[in-house]
């Protein structure tokens, strides 16, 4: 499979999302209830299936972790440091500059662009990797935000634990590894209705992403969106790519996993963190919207990099 006809029908269904949205077809109340239904069900479907299928075994070596992550803090550097010299850019503002140029969208586009790179040998250091990269990064962002304020730093500990027990991805991961650990994995109906939902995941999160793209105004903050995009698709995978492949050893695949992950487009929690907090709410949705249109070009170029061309 060529880089080409990996990345076309992925992008392609964002785009039959997008103009089912703008000519009506979707409505935005179909749209933000295709969207809950992946982030709640096709997708945590996705993830026990996966994690209890057969032969799903795999151990993650302490240079994966340094590898992306050493890669996102690169990247969101950059980001906050660019955003700090940007004229009207307050504190809090500056972080979620960094933030977005690191926090990669994993489940509307980074699960089903690396499946289908790497197949089975990448859905186990994908996996473990998603496991930890929301309450890591989500974790990092709120404590960098909040930390000139008033509640302690129990309180926000607290706090993000309860986003965390209440989020489905996260519970997914943990049910998964639980059933692992036992040498447990669903049978029968339960098996087949677990796959049967999971399948769905893919196509309906793409649909769901182009959809979504019409709520976001590019014209917002065309220039810092550019920059952002650029951090996120271009410093943050090269980042990623010289310690993974230079730095530290790994498998080929584990490292091509670590930056097709960090290749992906700004994910949608950059958004969400900026609605919660009212700053450069405009710059970071305009980001999302212009990362996902350019890494249909630049994921090609990343794959043929990783020898998927």
């Amino acid at each position: 499979m060529t880089a080409l006809t990996l990345v076309i029908p992925i992008f392609g269904l964002v785009v039959i999302g997008w103009l089912a949205a703008i000519t009506g077809l979707l409505s935005e109340r179909v749209s933000e209830g295709l969207s809950e239904y992946v982030f709640a069900i096709a997708v945590p479907a996705l993830i026990v299936a996966t994690l209890t299928r057969p032969g799903m075994n795999g151990e993650i070596a302490w240079g994966y972790w340094f590898s992306y992550f050493g890669g996102a803090a690169i990247a969101w550097a950059a980001g906050s440091l660019i955003g700090i010299r940007r004229e009207g850019v307050e504190r809090r503002g500056a972080i979620l500059h960094g933030f977005a140029a690191s926090q990669s969208n994993t489940i509307f586009v980074g699960v089903p662009m690396i499946l289908q790179a790497y197949g089975e040998a990448g859905a186990f250091p994908l996996f473990m990797l998603l496991a930890v990269h929301l309450p890591l990064m989500m974790g990092a962002a709120t404590f960098l935000i909040e930390s000139d304020g008033e509640r302690s730093l129990g309180t926000r500990l607290k706090g993000l634990g309860l986003v965390l027990v209440k989020n489905p991805i996260f519970l997914a991961l943990a049910a998964g590894m639980a059933l692992k650990v036992f040498g447990l994995a669903p049978t029968g109906m339960a098996k087949t209705l677990i796959d049967d939902l999971g399948s769905t995941a893919s196509t309906c999160a793409l649909i769901a992403l182009g959809a979504g793209l019409t709520r976001y105004r590019v014209l917002h903050d065309l220039p810092g969106a550019s920059i952002v995009a650029a951090l996120k698709l271009g410093l943050h995978p090269l980042a990623v790519w010289l310690l993974a492949f230079h730095v530290f050893s790994m498998p080929p695949a584990y490292a091509g996993v670590a930056v097709l992950f960090a290749a992906m487009p700004v994910g949608i929690n950059a958004y969400l963190l900026a609605a919660r907090y009212r700053t450069e709410q405009g710059l970071v949705a305009a980001s999302v919207l212009v990362s996902t249109l350019a890494a249909a070009g630049t994921t090609i170029g990343w794959l043929m990099v990783l020898g998927k061309g």
